[in-house]
């Protein structure tokens, strides 16, 4: 147990700017098995998005409450996932061989790409969650844990479809420039099992309002195929850039997933 929370507390040092106990560190070996919490971690940037939003609607409007929710998500992971985005967006927009894609996506500087992809991104994200949320139904007590579920679920799925890139795709870069090197080097079935108990299990629960809610995961994970062959295509392989894309992406697939769900079913 106590070994196991070592690893826990390393992957939510590596994944949030969260404190941790002192003595933990980016040990190589303890970070090979903190994939298997990566989608846990979820459920804790998720649980403080929900509980600033739902805060947020006591002072505020619902927009307002959202924007704040949604910073709120960034400085919890220090823009960890973002970031990522935004260089596979410079990357693969400027570059047109494996080298240069992957040398753009290792400069720190952001490009043209990169910031409109975050605008376009932010936007499509708030439409989407303000489109969700009801903010008449969330002081209901079943309702408001119905929406921080939904929450949840959309941090602990996407990471989970960024996670399991690893377990099928071989890490793109030759040398240990990325900080996510560490992750990708091997992984057992603990760290599969870890990450698919912890990454389906909020969804589940949700399902108990709705069991249409379950086929939110066909369209994240058919996003999570094709990114994974397009970033196979070009760099042969993947990046921790790589992973922070799909998280962001495969979130706002969640997001829009489930309105077309309760629009349409």
């Amino acid at each position: 147990m106590k070994k196991e929370l070592h690893v826990f507390f390393t992957a939510l040092m590596f994944y949030t700017r969260i404190p941790c106990p002192k003595n933990i560190d980016h040990n190589p070996d303890y970070l090979n098995k903190a994939s298997r919490y990566f989608p846990l971690i979820g459920w804790i940037v998720g649980g403080i998005c929900f509980g600033i939003y739902y805060l947020g609607t006591i002072l505020f409007s619902a927009e307002i409450a959202l924007i704040v929710s949604m910073i709120a998500g960034i400085l919890t992971t220090g823009a960890f996932h973002e970031d990522g985005f935004a260089d596979v967006c410079d990357g693969f927009g400027g570059g047109w061989t494996k080298e240069k894609i992957l040398l753009i996506m290792k400069d720190s500087a952001i490009g043209a790409y990169g910031a409109i992809g975050l605008v376009l991104l932010f936007l499509l994200k708030f439409k989407a969650l303000y489109e969700l949320v009801n903010t008449s139904e969330i002081v209901n007590l079943q309702s408001s844990i119905k929406y921080l579920l939904l929450f949840v679920s959309a941090h602990s799925i996407s990471r989970l479809a960024a996670v399991s890139i690893v377990f099928t795709h071989q890490y793109s870069r030759e040398d240990a420039s990325s900080k996510s090197k560490p992750i990708a080097q091997k992984f057992t079935w603990k760290e599969v099992v870890g990450a698919l108990f912890f990454g389906l299990l909020p969804l589940v629960i949700l399902s108990f309002f709705q069991w249409q809610l379950l086929l939110a995961l066909v369209p994240v994970f058919i996003t999570r195929f094709f990114l994974a062959r397009y970033f196979q295509k070009w760099i042969d392989g993947y990046t921790g850039d790589c992973l922070g894309a799909t998280q962001q992406v495969c979130e706002v697939v969640f997001y829009m997933s489930i309105i077309g769900i309760w629009k349409f079913i």
